[in-house]
């Protein structure tokens, strides 16, 4: 039986070059057979054609994504679904294979293919010259939606350097055209995803915003199937769209108000404190090192100072956040900038659960708000989905607290490289280099 995934075509033209080509040799009468370059020739013709033919054939429906579809119906009207949106929503719907994070023989079974965040090298996920182009973009938007700004500042909390920072890392301002259709492609999620259940419910609610008059054409997205301006899932739709222009409608497809109050609303219901930066770039004392890093060596700034963390440039502390619980970030491990980061660093990460993506929103935010570039310059260090999560396995296997295996790198699994390697004797840098691999290896063998 054909897997669902399997390209009709190909199937077709395999079997059909793998027994009807010989075939048809077979049937030329002796005298002919003996020609070698005309057997050759006609036998050249044909594969041509079949070639066209499977070319040209149209794609037969994948049965079991349709059978998905139907038994999605019943959770759909239970959300209030009608029949009309649902079979609307879904007429003449293929899956799109295309698109990461699905399980699926031959693909990554850790979905961090797709991601920028956990394959770019940091250094070229926050690149500087597009970050100072954002910023001065930024810069300009600030005056030009000021008042809309002002107002949400006051009704969320989150300052308007945060918001507009999202906005431009997630569609560079609306500049970027978002390439897929949502309703597809969580539906294509929903069905072979590695997390089906999750976007199970993110698919059904975007036949819920369908339903509420969300217009099907509006609903472009990126793979994962966020929508617009700032990228909201359809599930956060629901609960945080705002009307902030007044117009009646909540548009956070064109209305920038819109857009960022609703981006506003959500950091404020995900638990943003008013006030309380993201967090500060800081110089690690030589007595210190990246292995403190992660939530779970949390303390307050205070304790910080005392043990030697100066902020970059040298610049005071806010004497209002000493008492302020922070814990060290260093994206790059000793291969770039470390941070102190607070609970509003937290919230970010519930937009996009990476600690670049967080980083380069407050870094922007800090940059619109008329702050510089990082102090301490970015390494070479790059991301390899494979070694990580070799590594992550390794690091399990002996007993460090690995909390997820999933060939991403975060806090938590560079604490613990930082740890094996001071325990080994290794150059502490809380990175998944090869050599750190080749050393687990070499002890796993002895």
């Amino acid at each position: 039986m054909k897997r669902s995934w399997e390209n009709p075509g190909a199937l077709f033209l395999r079997n059909v070059t793998s027994h009807f080509v010989p075939n048809v040799m077979s049937s030329f009468d002796d005298g002919f057979d003996r020609i070698p370059g005309v057997q050759k020739i006609l036998s050249g013709l044909v594969c041509l054609m079949l070639i066209a033919v499977a070319a040209a054939a149209p794609a037969r429906a994948d049965d079991g994504f349709q059978k998905f579809l139907e038994a999605l119906r019943p959770d759909a009207e239970l959300a209030g679904i009608t029949d009309a949106t649902f079979s609307t929503a879904f007429r003449g719907m293929e899956p799109d294979f295309s698109i990461p994070d699905l399980d699926l023989p031959g693909r990554d079974k850790t979905g961090a293919a797709g991601q920028a965040e956990f394959t770019k090298p940091p250094s070229d996920y926050l690149d500087k010259a597009y970050m100072g182009r954002l910023s001065v973009t930024g810069k300009q938007l600030e005056g030009k939606h000021r008042a809309a700004l002002a107002s949400i500042e006051k009704q969320t909390g989150v300052d308007r350097y945060s918001l507009l920072a999202i906005w431009g890392r997630e569609t560079s301002y609306g500049n970027y055209t978002l390439p897929k259709d949502a309703v597809r492609v969580l539906a294509t999620l929903a069905y072979v995803g590695r997390r089906k259940e999750l976007f199970r419910k993110e698919l059904i609610a975007a036949l819920g915003m369908l339903q509420s008059g969300v217009a099907r054409s509006d609903m472009k997205s990126s793979w994962a199937g966020a929508v617009g301006l700032t990228q909201f899932m359809p599930s956060e739709y629901e609960p945080f769209a705002r009307d902030a222009d007044g117009d009646g409608k909540k548009d956070i497809f064109r209305s920038v108000p819109d857009a960022l109050g609703s981006a506003g609303a959500q950091l404020q219901g995900k638990g943003w404190v008013a006030g309380l930066p993201w967090g500060f770039e800081v110089r690690i004392p030589a007595q210190s090192d990246c292995s403190l890093e992660g939530p779970l060596q949390a303390k307050p700034l205070s304790d910080w100072i005392a043990q030697g963390f100066i902020r970059a440039g040298g610049k005071e502390w806010p004497k209002t956040l000493l008492a302020n619980t922070m814990y060290l970030m260093s994206p790059a491990g000793g291969n770039g900038p470390a941070f102190l980061v607070t609970d509003n660093f937290k919230v970010i990460r519930q937009y996009n659960t990476s600690d670049l993506y967080a980083l380069f929103v407050g870094h922007l935010a800090d940059r619109i708000a008329g702050g510089g570039d990082f102090e301490a310059p970015w390494g070479t260090a790059t991301q390899r989905t494979k070694t990580i999560e070799d590594i992550q396995i390794r690091l399990k296997a002996l007993g460090y607290t690995v909390d997820k295996i999933d060939g991403k790198i975060g806090s938590n699994s560079r604490m613990n490289i930082g740890k094996y390697q001071k325990a080994n004797g290794l150059k502490v840098d809380c990175w998944p280099t090869d050599n750190v691999l080749a050393h687990m290896r070499a002890n796993a063998a002895q």
